[in-house]
């Protein structure tokens, strides 16, 4: 997706989608690994040590951080390794650029068997190491799911059918992932506790509302202050069965994970390189350099996507209406990680297609009733929402009036949680491919006068 540099409110205004598609971009381009990696790299082992450095990671931008600690490592000191990112999110490789840390693929939100053999691979590279070795090991969002090893007993099948239903349960990430870690044999701090003796340096890209270390890609080396028994409230919670093996040991706390002062991660170091409050600050700053005020309404925002849009709208519809609680002209952003209870389907009825980003448009599209003068575009920064081919979805005052007129009911398509199919024929999907990299839902509303 290319995207004009607007310099004015005038410009903005004859150009609204384009405009918000811009911001949407400074905002994936503040979160790039190659210019945040730099001032967080460690300097890598002596030559009179031997220690070699191993690098390891998962998530959606393993491969753009894989290839920028590449191109920032000294040309002359020993690298190797080995991350795993989602099918298609591995970027063009650099001219120039040598290959010396292996990127592999794998499915992405529901695990697969390359996402197990990944894992496999990565805990079979901390076997050996020493006091005088390096692991750095690079994480962002989606590592959950593409860092797959079952805990003993639970088959991959099993443990797909799990994440299947978490993720239509609309559990928070938080709890969605306090599971995962506790069903896993490298999450929730055992992959450090793998590593050790080494020393083990983690560069995380956060795409979790608080940016909590633990809860992104279920902080595989970093201290989990969840419970065994956390988890299994939150499979209580939302009703959702595992095997009575599982079950058993769940309730025994023989699933347990390692907890904050644990030995295992003395002298261990983390650095979060990018996160979604740094995104939407440069997104403001670009709505700011176009001579518009800009709001930030929050980072952390969490709930069903629908039911944001609805109260975005109530946002929006005031500040249009009355002036309150901003004046107009201006852009309001958020962030954070909504979530989508899938509605059940019925016989005969196709189950819709879309994410979080899409189910919010839907969602502020309906509340604002065709409100004059306010356009909207929200997105996943990674570039993709949900399993689709699209980031998000773009809302403007004739979004309704248009769907009327072709023939669809936006009701119909919340029931079945199919944004994709409302949208795309309208022509407001926002597609722009993997952008590698994650800092989660980026959310603007742009309020002309």
């Amino acid at each position: 997706m290319t995207t004009p540099t607007f310099h004015s409110v005038s410009s903005a205004v004859t150009q609204p989608r384009q405009f918000l598609e811009a911001l949407f971009q400074a905002a994936v381009a503040r979160a790039l690994p190659l210019a945040n990696t730099a001032a967080y790299l460690p300097k890598p082992p002596s030559r009179e040590s031997g220690g070699r450095t191993i690098v390891i990671g998962a998530g959606k931008a393993g491969g753009s951080m894989a290839q920028a600690v590449e191109a920032l490592w000294p040309a002359d000191a020993p690298l190797e390794g080995l991350v795993v990112t989602r099918y298609h999110h591995i970027p063009p490789r650099p001219e120039g650029l040598k290959p010396r840390i292996e990127i592999l693929e794998a499915a992405h939100p529901v695990p697969d068997a390359a996402g197990l053999a990944a894992a496999q691979r990565i805990m079979a590279l901390t076997q050996g190491l020493t006091k005088d070795d390096l692991v750095l090991c690079l994480i962002s969002g989606g590592g959950s799911a593409l860092l797959t090893l079952p805990a003993d007993g639970l088959s991959l099948e099993e443990k797909r059918r799990i994440n299947e239903a978490l993720l239509a349960s609309g559990a928070n990430i938080a709890e969605m992932n306090c599971v995962r870690k506790h069903l896993s044999r490298i999450k929730g701090g055992r992959l450090a506790a793998a590593c050790a003796p080494a020393r083990v340096v983690t560069l995380t890209i956060s795409d979790v509302p608080g940016d909590d270390p633990s809860t992104i890609a279920s902080g595989p080396t970093v201290p989990d202050a969840s419970s065994c028994a956390d988890a299994l409230a939150v499979l209580k919670r939302y009703r959702i069965d595992v095997p009575d093996a599982v079950l058993a040991k769940l309730e025994s706390g023989a699933l347990e994970t390692p907890k904050p002062g644990d030995a295992v991660f003395k002298g261990h170091e983390l650095h979060l390189i990018a996160t979604p409050q740094r995104s939407l600050e440069a997104a403001a700053e670009a709505a700011r350099a176009a001579g518009f005020a800009a709001y930030i309404l929050s980072d952390e925002m969490e709930g069903e996507s629908r039911e944001v849009g609805k109260v975005h709208a109530a946002l929006a519809r005031a500040v249009a209406l009355r002036g309150q609680p901003f004046q107009k002209p201006c852009v309001i952003l958020s962030g954070g990680e909504t979530t989508v209870t899938l509605k059940k389907q019925l016989e005969g009825v196709p189950r819709g297609r879309g994410g979080r980003a899409g189910e919010f448009c839907m969602g502020l599209a309906l509340a604002l009733q065709g409100q004059v003068g306010v356009y909207a575009l929200a997105a996943d920064t990674d570039g993709i929402d949900g399993v689709e081919d699209n980031a998000g979805a773009y809302v403007a005052p004739d979004t309704l009036q248009r769907a009327q007129a072709a023939g669809m009911k936006i009701d119909q398509y919340m029931d079945r949680n199919d944004a994709y199919g409302f949208f795309a024929p309208l022509g407001d999907l926002v597609i722009t491919g993997p952008t590698h990299t994650n800092v989660n839902d980026f959310r603007a509303l742009l309020i002309l006068a």
